[in-house]
């Protein structure tokens, strides 16, 4: 059951969440988007298989994004820097600054990932499913930058990280 009053909690039991495969390697659980929370926050949860590329090198300009690793262990590109997140650790992401994510190698992960305040994001990670079924394009991706502020660029860093599998 989830409220949609800001004066009311938000619950998404797990076997309700909506799941969503963005890769071959990694999967998407919905767990509350902007319009649930009044706009406080966005989270889902990330489980990503051992190899997945993960999320490309991006940033955002009106939400700091924040990492808590559940389980196994993730690589993070911030900025020009390469981070190992190891179960338990936690990291937020201001507005703006450059990042990627994608679990160390040889390692399966799962992240609690959170927005604030909170966007409208369900929508991209739908969109996200439909590029990998073959159902929309690269392009739709590109389209939506300014509406999911979601902004990707090349990172010779990240992909120099990648390689290392």
């Amino acid at each position: 059951m989830t409220f949609t009053s800001a004066s009311k909690p938000v619950l998404v039991r797990a076997d309700e969440a909506e799941t969503l495969q963005d890769g071959a390697t990694s999967l998407i659980t919905l767990l509350a988007d902007a319009n649930a929370t009044n706009g406080a926050l966005t989270a889902n949860r990330a489980t990503l298989q051992k190899g997945s590329p993960g999320a490309p090198a991006h940033f955002h300009t009106r939400a700091t994004e924040m990492f808590y690793v559940l389980n196994g262990s993730m690589r993070i590109l911030l900025d020009e820097q390469i981070l190992t997140l190891s179960e338990g650790d936690f990291l937020t992401v201001p507005p703006t600054v450059p990042h990627a994510f994608a679990p160390a190698p040889d390692s399966e992960a799962e992240m609690l990932v959170v927005f604030t305040p909170g966007m409208d994001r369900f929508d991209y990670y739908r969109l996200l499913e439909r590029v990998y079924q073959g159902e929309a394009s690269v392009q739709a991706i590109r389209d939506s930058s300014e509406q999911f502020d979601n902004h990707y660029f090349e990172s010779p860093v990240w992909q120099q990280e990648l390689a290392r599998r």
